[in-house]
């Protein structure tokens, strides 16, 4: 049998989300095992941040440009768009994180931030009605039919992988992983097949939106998947080199619909750093 990759060894389950309703996952299992491998920076990526050992905050580490915006600086829209603006609900979670990026994002693609909202909250209702539809149907009605489809065959499961094209990331695509009975295993962003990834040797080169959880899954194994802190989020320990000195340091990073958000330097990973 072939090993699986770790998030098809994640065993699904469900989580509260904010007490209303409760949304499927999938949250990490056997971390005991290794694995490993690799994959355009994302123009968006402006600046790093990193929590300071022990400090439990967090502060700018890497500064390309300037990433905020005056309030109210948003295009307003008089009705909800048409179609649904589903990276709109990708936004609204990463906001949490990177609310600079988010806001420039916005701005590239002409909406507001209750227009984010509503898209969300639009989702949400979605996924909560009584008469609500399948995950994948779901899908299909905000997205229209996907880019591509293709039956994938990991270890012993047999998965149908679902990819739609994504604006602000043109080398992104959103996917969708099913079962042979419809319900979806997975859903975040990946590498688009045959667009390059970024060149990921140490850690100065995580740069927030540069980089998906695979990705860096493979660049810096062995890696060990954590739960995430909500729902469509990842978290990943990994040791990685400094740029300055090659020392090697240990790093949680956190990942939103697969895409890299922020890193956590945790401590040395050597007992001399």
């Amino acid at each position: 049998m072939l090993a699986l990759p770790f998030w098809f060894r994640w065993q699904a389950f469900e989580i509260p989300a904010d007490g209303r309703y409760r949304e499927h996952r999938l949250c990490g299992g056997d971390f005991s095992r290794q694995w490993s491998g690799k994959g355009t920076l994302c123009e968006h990526a402006r600046r790093r941040y990193v929590m300071g050992p022990g400090t439990g905050t967090t502060r700018p580490c890497a500064t390309i440009g300037a990433m905020d915006s005056a309030p109210g600086s948003f295009p307003q829209a008089d009705s909800f768009p048409a179609p649904f603006p589903f990276v709109l609900v990708l936004l609204r979670r990463m906001a949490d994180h990177q609310p600079g990026l988010v806001e420039d994002a916005l701005r590239e693609l002409g909406f507001g931030r209750a227009v984010m909202r509503e898209a969300n909250r639009r989702w949400q209702a979605m996924q909560r009605s009584p008469r609500r539809r399948s995950a994948v149907a779901r899908y299909r009605a905000v997205l229209g039919p996907p880019e591509s489809t293709a039956t994938r065959r990991i270890g012993d499961l047999t998965c149908e992988a679902l990819s739609w094209s994504v604006p602000l990331w043109p080398d992104l695509r959103f996917e969708v992983l099913t079962a042979p009975n419809g319900a979806v295993w997975n859903e975040w962003l990946v590498r688009a097949p045959g667009a390059p990834g970024p060149r990921l040797r140490t850690a100065d080169d995580l740069m927030p939106w540069s980089c998906t959880v695979d990705e860096v899954a493979r660049a810096f194994a062995p890696a060990r998947p954590m739960e995430g802190s909500a729902p469509t989020r990842w978290r990943l320990a990994f040791d990685a080199p400094e740029a300055e000195n090659g020392e090697l340091r240990h790093y949680v990073a956190e990942f939103t619909w697969g895409l890299l958000q922020r890193m956590e330097n945790v401590r040395p990973a050597s007992p001399t750093g």
